[in-house]
């Protein structure tokens, strides 16, 4: 299977530079699975699509200010880590630009020496293993000095943190938000919930393979990273009383999608369980644990258009796409979004 089979164009002023004052007043496209027809809607009648007896999927997973900018400490030059995953104690996995700066023992100071950081090793890809060392409340600081790691498409300065969250996160952790979970406004779950829908939450803690993108042309060769991720008890018992009802399990977001079909059995039950995922869902994947999906609208020969091809078939997604372009849908992190069912 081919990269360029999950390509389509897409102009620039397409992609949506802010988040709209009301979360929930986005455009909804409608794509039903087995026939590929398309309908629109607004995202706040998300509802009339959703069924009592349904059990709608979350991450909960909470965006941390990831993104900070460091001065080198011989030289003074500036560098930028992007925090992805905390390996031990206050050793992280990084993205370190430029790369060819920061080599074992470079060492990078922050906000006047309030947080310092050594380049202990080069890892898989790239990808940087600093120590960090300070003084008081890592969280704190890191609250204080980093940014909101927003995608590289997205130019515009965020002037309120909370709108690269969801309503409902919790967990510290992600590098990235779960951007399907930004539609929804807590008044809107209330009504979902009281017509009878159950939601489960579940946490996957989004890492670098949101930032990598795909560079091989057999996509079989591409190599997904590991992202960390949890399903309680709780979670797993709504999502299998629904399955065992004859409800659906609707996944908000593609890593809700991977988390669940992470911890499904070969009966079709997701087990309450946390660990590491490396799942790659392309065409030819035979989901176990999800029926529906929301979902934004994804990069071209991302991963996530690939696992949003596998659910309804890379034809109908593109020509999806293609409509939504031709309709002026707004695309990526704050844009529409998707409902495939």
């Amino acid at each position: 299977m081919k990269l360029s089979e999950f390509s389509y164009d897409l102009p620039k002023e397409l992609i949506a530079q802010d988040p709209l004052e009301d979360r929930t007043s986005s455009r909804l496209m409608l794509l039903d699975k087995d026939s590929g027809e398309v309908r629109h809607d607004v995202f706040s009648n998300i509802i009339d699509y959703l069924n009592p007896g349904d059990c709608l999927v979350l991450n909960d997973t909470k965006v941390i200010p990831a993104r900070l900018i460091g001065t080198k400490a011989d030289t003074g030059a500036q560098i930028e880590v992007l925090l992805l995953k905390r390996r031990e104690n206050d050793i992280w996995e990084t993205l370190v630009k430029p790369g060819k700066k920061a080599k074992p023992g470079c060492e990078i100071t922050f906000g006047d020496g309030l947080l310092k950081a050594k380049v202990s090793d080069i890892v898989q890809e790239g990808s940087r293993l600093i120590q960090f060392q300070y003084e008081g409340i890592f969280e704190e600081i890191l609250d204080q000095l980093g940014q909101m790691p927003l995608p590289p498409y997205i130019t515009h300065q965020l002037k309120d943190r909370s709108r690269y969250q969801t309503v409902y996160a919790v967990n510290d952790g992600s590098a990235a938000a779960p951007t399907a979970g930004l539609h929804f406004t807590m008044d809107l779950l209330d009504k979902i919930k009281k017509k009878g829908i159950d939601i489960a939450k579940v946490t996957l803690h989004v890492g670098l393979g949101t930032f990598r993108p795909v560079k091989e042309e057999n996509i079989l060769n591409h190599h997904m990273h590991s992202e960390y991720f949890q399903i309680g008890q709780e979670a797993a018992d709504k999502i299998n009383h629904a399955k065992r009802n004859g409800g659906r399990v609707i996944s908000v977001g593609t890593t809700s999608c991977r988390t669940l079909e992470s911890a499904v059995d070969s009966n079709g039950l997701v087990q309450a369980v946390s660990g590491d995922t490396e799942i790659f869902i392309y065409p030819g994947y035979e989901f176990k644990a999800i029926d529906a999906l929301i979902t934004n609208f994804h990069l071209p020969e991302s991963t996530l258009l690939m696992l949003v091809s596998a659910l309804a078939g890379r034809e109908s997604v593109l020509n999806a796409y293609e409509t939504a372009v031709k309709e002026k849908y707004r695309f990526f992190s704050f844009g529409d979004a998707m409902f495939i069912n």
